[in-house]
């Protein structure tokens, strides 16, 4: 059973930075893990995913270029550094963590999932 939990939202302005965290009760070095988001009224989607070992990341194409995620596996924490955020980039955004080796870009595979951060971004 790994725990998952967020932390780093918040608002700013449109251009702006944020770095969400994603802490893990247990070893995040057996899992993939991977960044959803949700906007209002929207389904939930993927944003970027990284392999255990961090050799292997993937983005979503709305994300690219903008987002970085990485990962301490010593510390149990998996990042996403969010730059250039636009207001499109409102969403409560989830970890979530996979016991698979190949990084899944959808929410199905997942096994574990934090309660989730808002990020709000004005224009």
């Amino acid at each position: 059973q790994v725990q998952l939990v967020e932390s780093g939202g918040g608002s700013v302005q449109a251009g702006g930075s944020l770095r969400l965290s994603c802490a893990a009760s247990g070893r995040t070095s057996s899992y993939s893990m991977a960044w959803f988001r949700q906007a209002p009224g929207k389904e939930r989607e993927f944003v970027a995913g990284i392999s255990r070992s961090g050799s292997s990341t993937v983005y979503a194409d709305a994300v690219k270029a903008r987002f970085t995620i990485s990962r301490d596996n010593a510390k149990n924490t998996v990042y996403l550094q969010m730059n250039s955020l636009k207001p499109e980039d409102t969403a409560v955004y989830s970890c979530a963590a996979d016991q698979g080796i190949i990084v899944p870009i959808y929410a199905g595979p997942y096994d574990y999932w934090g309660q989730g951060t808002q990020v709000t971004v004005s224009s």
